[in-house]
Order: structure tokens, then sequence, then C-alpha cells
């Protein structure tokens, strides 16, 4: 597990490979956004979750809001945090890697079943991809049968429906509409 500037971890994040949960064995367009709660909420981090259930663009839109703790005493800086999808269940979520810049982050389960690679863009370079994925099975020691790459396709309706035009850059976009 590394060590993670808390603040420097929010933002948009998508997901680029999973070994899934239940929900995402054939989600696409799958994008997580951090944001650092409230003072006075009971959790440290906001996590808003949304994916297209299976095709992208075309199947419905899931939207899952989750909640963060940083699991140590240092807020600030921990790589060891707990996520709830749902009350009263709190779910270790470990980042095993996150680059210098906050580009790319590698994020494990102690049991090693769920995996994900997600990046601040929705297309990674296929040697840094290709990198990670060597990295999860060699380093850290996950099987990877299961393992996926999630779908990235987006049209500039999409990602204005999504809120992204800002995040996407008009060359990444499949269809330029």
């Amino acid at each position: 597990m590394q060590s993670c500037d808390t603040a420097k971890f929010m933002g948009t994040w998508f997901v680029i490979g999973v070994k899934p949960t239940i929900l995402e064995k054939i989600n696409s367009n799958a994008v997580e956004v951090y944001s650092l709660a409230d003072e006075t909420d009971s959790h440290d981090i906001n996590i808003d979750f949304k994916t297209n259930k299976s095709d992208p663009i075309t199947s419905s839109l899931k939207s899952y809001p989750q909640k963060g703790w940083v699991d140590s005493d240092d807020k600030t800086n921990s790589g060891k945090w707990k996520v709830s999808p749902m009350w009263p269940i709190k779910l270790p979520f470990l980042i095993l890697e996150v680059d210098d810049n906050y580009e790319y982050t590698v994020i494990g389960y102690p049991s090693r079943a769920y995996a994900w690679i997600m990046a601040r863009k929705p297309v990674m370079d296929q040697d840094t991809y290709d990198m990670l994925v060597k990295r999860l099975e060699e380093k850290h020691q996950y099987d990877l049968n299961g393992f996926r790459k999630v779908v990235q396709e987006w049209t500039k309706e999409e990602r204005s429906k999504r809120g992204l035009d800002d995040i996407i850059p008009d060359d990444m976009l499949t269809t330029k509409k």
C-alpha cells in the first residue's frame, strides 16, 4: 500500500481496468468523482460513482453514491481507506499505486478479489496500462482471471450530460457530434 495525499487524490477518475464486483461485470463509461466531505460530516470523502449498465451511451446510467473514510490517524496522507456503498457496510479500499502526478492509480482489496486501474482521462497509454496490469499480478500478487478493460466511449452529448466538458478533451471523443 502506498501513501496518498488525500487532497491530490480528489477529482475525477475514469475506470480503465477492473477485476469486477457484481455491479461491474459488463459496465462501461465508469467514472468516479472524489471530493472532500464537509467537516461536519461523519465521513471524510464523498464518492460519486456513475456508470452505464452495459453498452456505453445507449444503456441506462446508474449512479452509486458512496462515502469514504481515510483509515489512519493522518487523514491527509494514507493509502488505506474504507468505502461504504451502503450503510452499514464499510469495505477496505487500498491505494496500491498512484503516480507522482496523480494521473493514474491502482486500487486493491485485501482478499485480492477486486482491483481497479483508474486514470484522470478516459484513455490510457497502452504501455502504462500493461505495466500496471503486470504490477498487479507480479508485485501485488493478484490473480487477474476475470480482469477486463472497461469500455470508455464518449460523444460530445454524453460528455456534456455527465458534466465532463472540462475533463474529456475533444480528441478523446469517440464521435465528435
